[in-house]
């Protein structure tokens, strides 16, 4: 066999392949795919690490809103508490059980065994 002849074997014998050799199997294509490969799934700050850490984002700004209202609703309750004296006297009664001079206070508490067994 002739040197000729070796070539002819070795290229490729239809025009799609000629085509893959000469662009996908290029040094360039490859390292390009490479470090596209890499930097969706392995690198640190990967295209999947930062979906993730959106997410997270998003679960503390719900968090964050949550705690605002709960703020204002909170505020504002104590505002209305420190402005009206009787609102303060009517909440220290109901929920630390404080009473006047002179005045009894009775708490009832339902038997929960006599509830349960009623039902």
């Amino acid at each position: 066999m002739s040197a000729k002849n070796l070539i002819k074997d070795i290229q490729p014998k239809s025009e799609t392949l000629r085509l893959i050799q000469k662009y996908v199997l290029n040094k360039y294509t490859i390292t390009i795919a490479l470090f596209l490969v890499w930097m969706v799934f392995f690198d640190k700050t990967s295209f999947l690490v930062i979906n993730e850490l959106n997410g997270e984002i998003g679960k503390y700004e719900e968090q964050l809103q949550y705690y605002k209202t709960e703020y204002e609703k909170n505020d504002a309750f104590y505002k209305k508490l420190m402005n009206n004296k009787s609102e303060k006297e009517k909440y220290a009664r109901e929920n630390y059980f404080m009473k006047k001079p002179n005045e009894e206070i009775f708490i009832l508490v339902a038997d929960s065994t006599h509830i349960a067994k009623n039902k």
